[in-house]
């Protein structure tokens, strides 16, 4: 067979084969044209070239598959597609059940607290499946929801009643122990000298009112004595020319100078006495303590009014705590505080307030707060660190109260500067010397003070977001209802609540989180939403305008007010014409319904308080 070059007249310039060599040729090496083959594998060859086959085929396939997975989001997006269990499918429902449920179907997120959705779809949030819920509207109890007995058993629901106790509110703080300002004193030299001797020679040696604590040479005292000796060897002398005694004078300035310069009477008739002056003086103690602080050093030259001691008497110490200016509100005078110092645990020092700080630091945010505490013992440091319970009784209302009852100051009398000082009978300060006072008149009875209890519940019933507070109660056993609540002051591990329970109610202690979340798939009002319990409660019934008037009372006025029923002048009953008027008759309350009846009953008084006993006898 000849090639296409031997035909074509173009020789040939390959090598010659041998027939050994020559052989049958691949498909490859001949050409479709001459050959005169059909073989398809020989055409599909041809077909496309390499670089289609390698660039443009995978490129068109991928495009292909984007293609698809964008049609299915848009169809799924149009709702040609719905998802249900995390498998698409077709919907299935019939075009007259989303019809019939159009309205009344909304869809929540069972992760996220997200507003409720009209249609199904995933949660923007989280990316979860929706789940349908069923509006306040189709629901025949819009405010509960009821939790089965195997769920609340899963889910640990404990219920606890609501209690009325006595309000307490135990303030804790810690704080810090530091002398007591008033029995810090500083033993300076009184005249310029030299400090010959010190009899106190290292900080935290104690020592006793009168204990001599250095010897002061001084020239000047000296003088002083050796002027003191001639005044009183010339006291007896007639002046002539006058009835006076001629060195009486100088005899008085002499001993005053010496006192001023520090020499107590006991040292100055000593000198007297013995008749001979001397340069030498020791400086007593003036009141018992502890040296704090030694200023100088033995042999020292100091000058008048140079500084040689700080003493301190540690019998008391104050203990300086820093409270919440809401919590400082709280306390008063005299008020006892238990305190457990870090350095001695497991036992308790008893003290009282005897100072609260009229300012708040603008730093700290806090107000100082200074406890007197006994320290007869020596056994506490200044320095150290104490935590401190307060103890305050409140009424129902929170508020702390006006008269507390305090055995310790029941009818006793107490010093309006040193709350330490407490005794049974008028008298005088031992500390600084004014007038004692009673104790009542800082708000501690005599008398143990009748209390109203308040409503507590533990502190894991109260869910909190915000300024919303709200509880689930257990009004039917497994029903629960969501209450929103006003809260008192805590109480360590229970809280008061001031309005929106009742006595004896039970509320959800633990598990009220998932409560919570059952009612947010279910619409009902819960902490997503607290405020919406406002507008599925059932309307107040309105009261009446009589009670509105005498609401306006306080209530033991009102309670006297409604015993009476009317008006003795005019026979309207009392409120109907607003706040009643009050007139104080034989120590009775009258009360009148306004004031164009006053003129009328003090004119005959007697007349209308007869009418008003006929009416109460024939109500009876």
């Amino acid at each position: 067979m000849m090639n296409e070059r031997t035909r074509s007249g173009i020789p040939d310039a390959r090598p010659t084969q041998s027939p050994e060599q020559t052989g049958p040729k691949p498909l490859e090496a001949i050409p479709p044209a001459a050959s005169g083959t059909t073989n398809p594998q020989v055409r599909q060859k041809g077909f496309l070239p390499w670089w289609v086959r390698l660039v443009v085929w995978p490129v068109g396939v991928l495009a292909v598959g984007l293609l698809l997975v964008v049609a299915v989001g848009v169809v799924q997006k149009l709702g040609g597609l719905r998802t249900e269990g995390g498998k698409a499918s077709q919907q299935s429902q019939p075009s007259s059940a989303g019809e019939e449920g159009e309205g009344k179907t909304m869809y929540i997120c069972p992760m996220m607290h997200i507003p409720p959705q009209p249609k199904p779809g995933r949660c923007p949030i989280c990316g979860m499946e929706l789940v349908p819920m069923k509006s306040e509207a189709a629901q025949p109890d819009a405010r509960g929801i009821m939790i089965e007995p195997v769920a609340r058993r899963l889910a640990g629901i404990r219920t606890v009643r609501v209690q009325a106790k006595p309000l307490v509110r135990k303030i804790r703080a810690i704080g810090l122990l530091s002398y007591n300002e008033e029995m810090v004193k500083t033993i300076a030299a009184y005249v310029d000298g030299r400090l010959e001797r010190m009899y106190a020679n290292y900080t935290g040696m104690v020592v006793a009112k009168g204990e001599p604590l250095v010897r002061l040479y001084s020239p000047q005292l000296y003088a002083a004595q050796v002027e003191l000796l001639l005044a009183r060897q010339r006291k007896g002398t007639p002046l002539s020319g006058s009835g006076g005694e001629m060195g009486g004078d100088l005899y008085s300035a002499a001993k005053v100078r010496l006192t001023e310069w520090g020499m107590t009477p006991a040292q100055i008739e000593q000198i007297e006495q013995a008749g001979v002056a001397t340069a030498r003086m020791d400086i007593v103690a003036p009141m018992s303590g502890t040296i704090i602080e030694k200023l100088a050093v033995e042999g020292q030259y100091v000058k008048t009014g140079e500084p040689i001691y700080r003493l301190a008497d540690l019998s008391t110490v104050w203990l300086i705590l820093q409270l919440f200016p809401e919590e400082a509100s709280l306390i008063r005078y005299g008020h006892q505080v238990e305190a457990q110092v870090q350095s001695l645990p497991g036992q308790q020092w008893k003290g009282r307030v005897a100072f609260v700080q009229p300012t708040v630091d603008p730093q700290t945010r806090t107000v100082a707060v200074r406890v007197v505490i006994d320290n007869s013992q020596g056994r506490l440091r200044v320095g150290d660190y104490a935590t401190a319970t307060i103890t305050v009784e409140l009424d129902a209302s929170g508020q702390p109260l006006a008269e507390v009852y305090d055995p310790e100051l029941a009818g006793k009398w107490i010093s309006p500067r040193h709350p330490q000082v407490i005794q049974s009978s008028p008298g005088q300060c031992s500390v600084c010397g004014v007038d004692l006072v009673p104790a009542h008149q800082f708000g501690f009875s005599s008398q143990p003070v009748p209390r109203q209890p308040g409503l507590v519940v533990p502190r894991d019933a109260v869910l909190m977001a915000g300024p919303d507070s709200v509880v689930y109660v257990e009004t039917q056993p497994g029903r629960f209802e969501m209450r929103r609540v006003v809260l008192g002051p805590s109480m360590g591990e229970e809280i008061a609540i001031l309005q929106g329970l009742q006595e004896g109610e039970l509320v959800a202690a633990s598990g009220n989180f998932l409560i919570d979340s059952q009612t947010q798939l279910a619409g009902r009002p819960s902490l997503l939403d607290p405020r919406k319990a406002q507008q599925t409660a059932p309307p107040p019934s309105p009261s009446h305008p009589l009670d509105e008037a005498l609401r306006e009372l306080s209530p033991e006025d009102r309670l006297l007010a409604e015993q009476q029923k009317i008006c003795p002048v005019s026979g309207q009953p009392l409120g109907s014409m607003g706040k009643p008027i009050q007139l104080m008759v034989n120590n009775s309350s009258i009360f009148l319904c306004c004031e164009g009846c006053r003129d009328s009953f003090l004119a005959d008084p007697d007349k209308y308080l007869s009418r008003l006993s006929k009416e109460h006898r024939h109500d009876r």
